[in-house]
């Protein structure tokens, strides 16, 4: 059962990050998704936007904090921890 939380957690993290990467996308830049990620890549600064995107998991972990759901919020927490790993592997490599 709380292998199951911490998964569902992770995987509303990953979500929101993505969500949040997209809204950033939507919101922030004048092309469109597909040229935008392109672009990134491409002048290497996907990772800013990644993490940007990152900002989103707030809402979530805080969430599952004020409904008392300790392991959904630390599997929002892991995927947090997880794309900052992904990142600066990324970053560096």
């Amino acid at each position: 059962m709380i292998k199951q939380n911490i998964l569902t957690g992770f995987l509303t993290g990953i979500a929101a990050n993505i969500a949040g990467v997209l809204l950033y996308i939507l919101l922030l830049s004048e092309a469109d998704i597909d040229t935008t990620l392109k672009n990134a890549v491409a002048n290497n600064y996907i990772g800013k936007i990644i993490a940007l995107g990152a900002i989103l998991n707030f809402v979530p972990f805080f969430v599952f904090l004020r409904k008392k759901q300790n392991y959904h919020a630390r599997g929002v927490l892991l995927a947090t921890v997880s794309v900052a790993v992904a990142v600066a592997i990324y970053k560096f490599v």
